[in-house]
């Protein structure tokens, strides 16, 4: 005779096992917006727990192969991402944490920077009343080049509801992309030892990066009118030192370098830092 009981326990397990599979799938799928998505790109909202004051959200580009999109600052050329906030609810700020670019060919001789496949820009939301419902509300520009570059926008939305969101995990891990505030001089394993100028125009800045590592260095200026060039590596020195330059190109008409306020971007391995110095 066909036992029915183990019959029954085996269903009952299975039955469970959807059951928590779904609950899983609806609250993952409420901590990310629907994937705007355009011929070569797509663009979505993501959602970290709902406690405190400040949260943390992010944007998630996806960009089909062989096609890029751009860094805050796009190098020698491109457009850079612009977001707009202002129709989100119970938000008083968002500050967007950029994650370290890479550098590639930007098909006429220079170089841009920004990323490839896939990136998650965190953000730091800060709530005008915690205890309320906060919904982020996304006006995105952005630009995906390949050999040819297209301009993209997309308006997405998505509320703030998990205490504990399924994306929490993500964030975090995007975060780690972020670079880490330092000082020049730092003894860190990946440094800038010194920045000096070097007659009028050019700039040297000496980095120390472990042995074996490649780094890149990135630099902007006080405003985003400034176009500073890349800083190209100019020769290796002992003790891990790798020396790069650039001119001060790019600097608005009428302004004076002297004194201005730089900001670099040191990456070499999987570490990556941010220095903020006055140019002397």
């Amino acid at each position: 005779m066909f036992d029915i009981v183990p019959w029954l326990v085996q269903r009952m397990r299975l039955i469970a096992a959807l059951f928590f599979c779904i609950i899983a799938s609806a609250a993952n799928a409420q901590d990310v917006s629907a994937w705007a998505a355009d011929k070569y790109s797509a663009v979505r909202l993501l959602a970290g727990s709902r406690n405190g004051a400040v949260l943390l959200g992010g944007i998630g580009f996806k960009l089909d192969p062989g096609w890029k999109t751009y860094w805050r600052s796009p190098g020698d050329s491109g457009v850079p991402p612009r977001f707009d906030f202002s129709k989100s609810e119970n938000v008083e700020a968002v500050n967007v944490l950029w994650p370290a670019p890479k550098k590639f060919p930007d098909g006429n001789g220079g170089f841009s920077l920004g990323y490839h496949d896939q990136v998650v820009v965190p953000l730091r939301i800060v709530t005008k009343n915690a205890d309320q419902p906060v919904t982020l509300r996304a006006h995105i520009d952005y630009a995906v080049c390949d050999k040819l570059c297209i301009p993209v926008d997309a308006d997405l939305e998505l509320p703030f509801v998990s205490v504990a969101s399924m994306q929490d995990s993500v964030l975090s891990s995007a975060l780690e992309s972020v670079p880490k505030p330092a000082s020049i001089g730092d003894p860190n394993p990946l440094t800038i030892r010194d920045v000096k100028r070097i007659g009028p125009k050019t700039v040297q800045v000496n980095v120390v990066a472990p042995e074996g590592v490649e780094a890149a260095l990135f630099v902007e200026g006080p405003t985003p009118d400034w176009a500073l060039p890349i800083p190209k590596l100019a020769k290796r020195e002992p003790h891990n030192v790798q020396r790069f330059t650039f001119d001060l190109d790019g600097v608005p008409p009428g302004v004076s370098p002297n004194g201005a306020a730089l900001k670099f971007t040191l990456s070499g391995g999987n570490r990556t830092y941010e220095f903020n110095t006055n140019l002397n």
